[in-house]
């Protein structure tokens, strides 16, 4: 049985100039910052499994909606993501 990897918690901005990244096109990609919980591209939580990063999701889930308006953060693989793939 082939193990499926964990995942970073990712955002796909909603509209142009979306408040979460100003300045950014719709269907711009994110990771989203460890810390601040804000759309970023560098200092993301990597998890080992899905169900950690919706875990970690759920637990972050006020801040990553004042953070990233409109937006669905959802678990992705890291190679797909930077493969542009997720």
């Amino acid at each position: 049985m082939r193990r499926r990897p964990g995942g970073v918690p990712s955002v796909r901005a909603p509209a142009r100039d979306w408040p979460g990244a100003p300045g950014c096109r719709r269907g711009a990609r994110f990771l989203i910052d460890a810390q601040s919980c804000r759309p970023a591209r560098d200092n993301y939580p990597c998890f080992s499994s899905r169900g950690s990063c919706l875990e970690w999701i759920m637990a972050h889930r006020a801040e990553l909606a004042r953070n990233a308006p409109e937006a669905a953060v959802a678990p992705v693989s890291l190679a797909k993501w930077l493969l542009g793939l997720a």
